[in-house]
């Protein structure tokens, strides 16, 4: 196995970070070639959380993906808590995506500010477009109740809230007091329990991610045992991380969302020869070749490459 560290800037300012570091597992295939992986736990993640990501890495690598049942899946276009013009140019350039999923509740942002970034994907999108957005669990219950009916209206029509609260408790009473379906994401890849979610009815849609579930085979299980209807995400990774979630997205025996997948362009560069995009809102299911030069320039510093080969190390021991 060889490790390579990459690290590119974003181009805009996502989840907080500027600059989006990860690593591509090399291991050599039954058949001679190389098979990749991506592991991109994030870095403030402690050792036990980066644990499934790096299963997620192996498998990947090993090529051990289900067969696909469709050739292309539909994304959405993902929308960062931006000013209302530059939200607008986000959608219009989206590929044909008619969906988009819009950041909201970024910490000292306003709601007003929130509703001028949806009504500006509104017009973007025109009526027919379906809006969601996700709160990263950052609302308490009263903050929910508050703000789902009036980003609402202001979206003219959304189609699910993602994750408004952080604890499943508070995910199932705001579910039981307002008219917006209610997605779970935290509640499911960061919990002990994924299935407290469905316990306790706490959501109408389930989002899985590849990595931090453990690899796509895991979700597919977690998709079979939840009973809900799922929507794949992805974690900020590079084209490499993407394909797992397309594989994923591809070997769901039904998909009735737009899959949130389309973020390759939040980097600034790639490390595949041809990087995933977004085609008429839709996303090929293909494997991307990993290109060896792109790696080169994307190769984060020694100091940084030092870092991330210590925690795969750490990680490692907790899996063997």
């Amino acid at each position: 196995m060889r490790v390579h560290v990459w690290s590119i800037p974003m181009t805009t300012r996502f989840r907080g970070i500027t600059v989006r570091e990860g690593v591509l597992i090399e291991t050599t295939t039954s058949g001679g070639g190389a098979g990749w992986g991506e592991f991109s736990p994030f870095i403030e993640y402690d050792d036990d959380v980066a644990a499934p990501w790096l299963a997620s890495a192996h498998e990947a690598a090993r090529g051990d993906w289900p067969a696909p049942l469709r050739s292309a899946v539909p994304v959405n276009v993902t929308v960062p808590a931006v000013g209302p013009e530059q939200a607008h140019r986000i959608v219009l350039a989206s590929a044909g995506c008619r969906t988009a999923k819009v950041k909201v509740a970024d910490p000292g942002e306003t709601l007003a500010e929130a509703q001028a970034r949806l009504e500006a994907v509104r017009d973007a999108l025109g009526p027919d477009g379906r809006i969601r957005i996700d709160v990263n669990g950052l609302w308490s219950v009263d903050e929910a109740l508050a703000g789902i009916p009036v980003l609402d209206r202001s979206a003219g029509g959304l189609e699910y809230v993602e994750q408004p609260c952080m604890a499943v408790e508070d995910l199932a009473l705001v579910r039981r007091r307002v008219d917006v379906p209610i997605a779970a994401d935290e509640s499911i890849r960061r919990a002990v329990d994924p299935y407290r979610v469905r316990e306790l009815e706490a959501a109408d849609v389930a989002v899985l991610k590849v990595q931090p579930l453990g690899g796509v085979r895991a979700c597919l299980r977690i998709a079979e045992d939840i009973g809900l209807p799922v929507v794949v995400s992805s974690a900020l990774e590079s084209s490499v991380g993407l394909a797992a979630g397309v594989a994923l997205a591809a070997a769901l025996p039904e998909l009735h969302y737009a899959c949130g997948l389309a973020t390759g362009a939040l980097l600034a560069e790639d490390v595949v020869m041809q990087p995933l995009s977004v085609v008429d809102g839709m996303l090929p299911v293909v494997r991307p070749s990993v290109d060896p030069s792109a790696l080169a320039r994307a190769t984060a510093s020694p100091e940084r490459t030092a870092w991330w080969q210590d925690r795969v190390r750490r990680v490692s021991g907790l899996l063997d």
